[in-house]
């Protein structure tokens, strides 16, 4: 679903006329709170709601496992082909959601500034707008980062606690007491790989639980104190020292060339045994077939996966499925029962920002991936 934004400014130059397209691909239209925000960054702004108009193409262009996950089966769009090209031809400005059509540039010719509700940006490769000349923003910082961390805790104590034993012994019909092994939180090692708006959170999360935490940003600044919860912070030089005396790894950083499998044989075997990792990144960051392995051998006690290797495309492989130390979830970290309006609020603060004529938050640096 997505909703198209048309805002008309007033300028010295008459000629200027700004055309916003807002798209939250969801089964619903914006809601009146979000259009209400929306309308009052500026008097001049007439936003019109096309929410689910390009349900249709998507269910034809995007895997059959995407479209059962993200649409609802009457979900078949609206509008004729050569009315929702109008939509794009006219727009300035695209507010997008995930899926997303795949060939949005090549329709939108006015197209400047795309900004999606999700946080992260790898989820945007699949279509032509991945290193077009459109400036990108994401919802960086300002999804739903308590719920994910609240995710990520879930997982540390799941695995602390030994609950992943529970599956084995309903198989079998037998309690093996001694397999569960419980851990106490208290005094044991964090680190937060990413320590971004999501990672922090996870921090003041573990710190509360009376964990020490430690973690890794891209960047880190000697001058400034360290953020709630952490003890230490550093580079990601930094990891290989923090792995081998952490208990729980948490990854909370973004996809980019740099991090592709930033978790392989090698950094497995950095992780002190008896570990435990949870994933609420994305799933090419981790070496699936190395985790693995070192699970099987008993070097990890446990691993939680919210996202997996083609995970917008099929199931999980088997071998992940089918382990026991192994706890996936279908991407749902993010999830709450209540509406997020941060999306919202970061876009209708770029919105300000863009009819001004300032620099916009949460840009994607294409060389960068985020």
């Amino acid at each position: 679903m997505f909703a198209i934004l048309q805002v008309e400014r007033l300028c010295p130059n008459p000629s200027i006329n700004l055309v916003s397209m807002i798209k939250v691909l969801t089964i619903h239209p914006l809601s009146a709170d979000a259009q209400t925000k929306i309308r009052s960054v500026d008097p001049t702004i007439e936003l019109t709601d096309a929410g689910g108009w390009f349900a249709g193409e998507i269910r034809e262009s995007w895997p059959e496992f995407a479209v059962a996950r993200y649409l609802s089966d009457d979900a078949t769009g609206a509008g004729t082909r050569q009315e929702r090209d109008q939509l794009l031809k006219d727009a300035e400005i695209v507010y997008g959601g995930f899926p997303f059509p795949l060939d949005l540039v090549a329709r939108a010719p006015k197209l400047k500034w795309f900004h999606q509700f999700p946080a992260g940006a790898s989820n945007l490769m699949r279509g032509d707008i991945w290193k077009s000349h459109v400036t990108v923003t994401t919802s960086r910082g300002r999804g739903n980062t308590r719920g994910i961390a609240e995710y990520a805790v879930a997982s540390v104590l799941h695995f602390a606690k030994g609950l992943h034993r529970a599956r084995v012994d309903r198989e079998r019909g037998a309690f093996g007491h001694r397999a569960y092994s419980p851990m106490l939180l208290n005094d044991k090692t964090a680190c937060v790989v990413g320590a971004g708006g999501i990672g922090l959170e996870v921090g003041q999360l573990c710190a509360a639980l009376g964990m020490r935490v430690v973690g890794t940003r891209r960047t880190v600044s000697n001058s400034s104190p360290l953020p709630p919860g952490f003890s230490e912070l550093g580079p990601p030089e930094d990891l290989d020292h923090y792995l081998e005396q952490s208990d729980f790894v948490i990854v909370c950083c973004q996809w980019t060339p740099e991090t592709t499998r930033l978790f392989d044989e090698t950094r497995f075997a950095a992780m002190k045994r008896g570990s435990v990792l949870v994933n609420v990144a994305r799933g090419e960051i981790i070496d699936e077939n190395a985790l693995c392995g070192a699970l099987e051998c008993g070097h990890l006690r446990g691993a939680a996966l919210d996202v997996y290797v083609g995970e917008f495309e099929r199931p999980p492989p088997e071998r992940l499925w089918s382990n026991p130390s192994i706890l996936v979830t279908p991407h749902i970290s993010a999830g709450s029962d209540r509406s997020n309006p941060r999306p919202v609020e970061i876009f209708c603060e770029n919105l300000r920002a863009y009819i001004d004529g300032k620099q916009l938050r949460n840009v994607i640096d294409w060389e960068r991936g985020y």
